[in-house]
């Protein structure tokens, strides 16, 4: 779950952690959002989709994650984590439907237009701006409420992925999920690369950062939920199910206790942008592995579909974890913690190993 600066931790619900550079780089926020009427603060959980196999993406202020190697022997696996979990949502009047992967690594709301032709915009639903009668194409990211002029200039935004890109326009329009609405600014993708566009599932990305990574206000659309107060709490919280049976879904608005598997605890975010909070240590078995040194700063990231970090800890702690290749230990394997605020979040083997008949692997990337 995640609300405001602050956040709670949930065992054993996991979503990725991403070990941060200690020198990356933030955008700032320019301006605020402006509050208006709102209908009455509600909630609303959306099922998700899951697949296992792997959306190689980066952005050129994360780290950069080549996925692809591991797609087939990832695929082959009897326990395999799924990699991406996905939703629906609407935009538009009347509402047009796309299913999107709610990302709390990202910060804009990311479509394909009808403007695009390219094969990976084509596998998928696309944005009609004609279509809606509350659609607005606008001119420049940090005038979110400027609408292009005749024959006048307008931004074209191009975002890099690990092995792609999307360049897009800016437009407002209404955006639900479910029973909660607002209005924001999205980019709508003009050209997407094959790959991995073109691979995919889903149709878009629905960023769910804190405002910092976002194009400009209003871009945010969580943050637009927030000031248009159609949120019964200002707070989302994610459920991944641990198996195709076990039903999965984000729930906005609120938490669900009945998701719960330990009491909640908050830590803060460290550094606003990512949901980025400091972890103390690694543990195997509940003893500290003396990796992080008092200062690794981690990203809690439902985009990213394995945890990752810097080589130098994950070969470490891959070593310390010492899996046979033939399974032969498997059952004899650790539990691997992660201190959070005076907390061991602890994964069992069956949680970060990726195992076939006669094969096992961890989960775990640079």
């Amino acid at each position: 779950m995640f609300s405001s600066h602050m956040f709670p931790m949930l065992l054993p619900v996991i979503v990725a952690l991403v070990l941060l550079p200690t020198d990356g780089s933030r955008p700032s926020l320019k301006g605020v959002s402006q509050l208006r009427q709102a209908p009455a603060a509600v909630t609303h959980s959306v099922k998700l989709q899951r697949r296992a196999l792997s959306f190689a993406q980066s952005r050129t202020s994360r780290l950069r994650m080549s996925r692809m190697s591991r797609m087939a022997r990832r695929a082959a696996c009897k326990e395999v984590h799924a990699s991406e979990y996905y939703g629906k949502i609407t935009v538009g009047s009347p509402p047009q439907e796309f299913t999107v992967v709610f990302d709390t690594g990202s910060g804009n709301l990311l479509l394909p237009s009808k403007a695009c032709t390219d094969e990976a915009c084509n596998l998928h639903k696309r944005f009609d701006v004609a279509a809606s009668k509350t659609s607005v194409n606008i001119a420049f990211a940090d005038e979110p409420d400027k609408a292009v002029e005749k024959g006048g200039d307008r931004d074209v935004v191009t975002i890099t992925f690990g092995t792609g890109e999307i360049s897009g326009i800016f437009v407002k329009d209404d955006v639900c999920v479910g029973n909660i609405c607002t209005h924001g600014d999205f980019v709508a993708a003009t050209n997407e690369s094959d790959a991995p566009f073109g691979l995919v599932p889903f149709d878009g990305i629905f960023g769910l950062s804190l405002p910092q990574m976002s194009e400009a206000p209003h871009f945010n659309i969580l943050d637009c939920m927030i000031r248009d107060k159609v949120l019964k709490s200002n707070m989302f919280a994610v459920f991944f199910g641990g198996t195709d049976i076990e039903e999965s879904e984000i729930t906005f608005g609120e938490y669900k206790t009945n998701r719960m598997a330990s009491e909640i605890f908050w830590v803060p975010v460290s550094s606003p942008g990512y949901w980025q909070v400091e972890m103390e240590d690694i543990t195997i078995q509940n003893q500290r592995q003396q990796l992080c040194h008092g200062n690794c700063q981690v990203a809690v990231d439902t985009g990213t579909s394995l945890m990752a970090g810097p080589g130098e800890i994950i070969n470490a702690l891959t070593e310390k974890l010492s899996v046979k290749n033939n399974c032969s230990n498997y059952k004899n394997l650790p539990d691997l913690g992660f201190i959070v605020g005076d907390h061991i979040l602890n994964l069992k083997p069956e949680d970060y190993i990726d195992k076939s008949d006669h094969d096992c692997s961890v989960a775990l990337m640079t």
